[in-house]
C-alpha cells in the first residue's frame, strides 16, 4: 500500500526485504522532522540489508511510494545464503557499490546545484527507475508525490510545484495529476547541468 512504512530508522533489524514489484523510498528524517529521500529502490532490489551486514540498527527508513509486493527474508536465511553463495555475495557487493555512488552523487548535487538543476536530476533518476520493466517503446510515467520530489531534491514542496510548472511551460514535461511524463529528455538533461 502506498505510504506504508516497511522499516523505521534506528530499529533493530530482523530481516531484509525483496521488492517484487513497485517502488520503495529509503529516507532519513532530520531533527526538524523533515524527510530526505536518499534512494529509490525498484523491482528486484533488496532493502534493509545494510543493517544486517553491519550488525547495527537500520540507518534509514523505508516506505512504499506506490502499491508494492514485497517479500520478507528473515535475517538467518539472508545471512545463510550470503555465506553459501559466492554469486549472491558478488551481487550484494555490486548493490552496495551502486548505492554508495548514488549517495555520493546526491550529496554533491545538493551542495553544488541550483533548485531547478536538482529537480531535473531527480526527475531523470526517477524516469530511469520507472522505466524498468517497461516495453522499449512504452510511455514512462513517473508517479510521485510533490512532497517526495521535494524530499529527493532537497526542495520545499511549493518550489517543486513552481519548477514543475516552469518545466511544463517549456514543454519538457507533461503533468497529469501526480503523474509526470518527460516529453523532452534532452532538454531535461540540459536543465540539470549535470556533467
Amino acid at each position: 500500500m502506498k505510504g506504508e512504512v516497511i522499516f523505521r530508522e534506528n530499529t533493530v533489524p530482523s530481516g531484509v526485504y525483496l521488492i517484487i514489484s513497485g517502488k520503495v523510498k529509503k529516507y532519513r528524517v532530520s531533527g526538524q522532522a523533515k524527510a530526505q529521500i536518499i534512494y529509490v529502490a525498484g523491482q528486484g532490489e533488496l532493502v534493509g540489508y545494510h543493517a544486517i551486514l553491519s550488525e547495527e540498527r537500520y540507518p534509514d527508513s523505508a516506505a512504499a511510494m506506490e502499491p508494492c509486493k514485497i517479500a520478507y527474508i528473515p535475517k538467518e536465511d539472508f545471512t545463510g545464503t550470503l555465506y553459501n553463495s559466492p554469486s549472491f555475495s558478488r551481487y550484494l557487493l555490486k548493490s552496495l557499490s551502486h548505492e554508495f555512488t548514488v549517495y555520493a552523487n546526491m550529496l554533491s548535487t545538493l551542495m553544488q546545484h541550483s533548485a531547478s538543476e536538482r529537480l531535473a536530476i531527480a526527475l531523470i533518476i526517477l524516469r530511469e527507475k520507472f522505466k524498468e520493466g517497461l516495453q522499449e517503446d512504452g510511455e514512462i510515467v513517473i508517479s510521485v508525490s510533490r512532497s517526495d520530489l521535494g524530499a529527493m531534491s532537497g526542495l520545499a514542496e511549493e518550489n517543486v510545484i513552481r519548477l514543475l510548472r516552469d518545466f511544463k511551460t517549456q514543454k519538457i514535461i507533461e503533468i497529469e495529476g501526480r503523474n509526470i511524463i518527460v516529453l523532452d529528455i534532452r532538454s531535461l538533461v540540459k536543465e540539470s547541468n549535470y556533467p
